[in-house]
């Protein structure tokens, strides 16, 4: 793997967006009882906000993975708004990515807070997982 610290360069962004529809809401996903944006799906699309923004920086074989989230849900969303998530590269440690996330709805801001991410070498990763797998009693090719 090459030096993550040359590689995705501080300050990178990437971004997701998505429409705030009954299958995205606390009702339907179960983290609350109200037709709003999800906290879940929140999260979801601030960790696809940093995805999109290491993907053209990824070296062929490698990927990354969420490590850490912690984000605040700061106002609700209605039903038909959509909801653009951000992500900013703040800071790299060796394998470890960690951006700075926001989403918005248009009128608010929504959330913020950090997301991590761990690159990894595709192939490896495969490799542990499948062992686990199989250790577990659980292959599944």
């Amino acid at each position: 793997m090459s030096d993550p610290t040359t590689q995705f360069p501080i300050g990178l962004t990437g971004e997701a967006t998505v429409e705030v529809v009954p299958e995205v809401t606390a009702r339907h996903l179960g983290s609350g009882t109200v037709s709003v944006f999800a906290t879940p799906e929140m999260v979801r699309l601030m960790e696809r906000a940093a995805v999109n923004a290491l993907k053209p920086y990824l070296a062929p074989g490698q990927q990354s993975v969420g490590t850490m989230v912690s984000v605040r849900h700061l106002a609700a969303t209605p039903l038909g708004a959509t909801v653009t998530g951000r992500a900013r590269l703040i800071a790299v440690e060796g394998r470890r990515l960690t951006f700075e996330v926001s989403a918005h709805d248009g009128a608010d801001l929504i959330g913020e807070g950090t997301h991590e991410r761990a690159l990894i070498d595709l192939t490896r990763f495969e490799a542990k997982v499948k062992a686990k797998a199989e250790a577990m009693g659980q292959s599944r090719d």
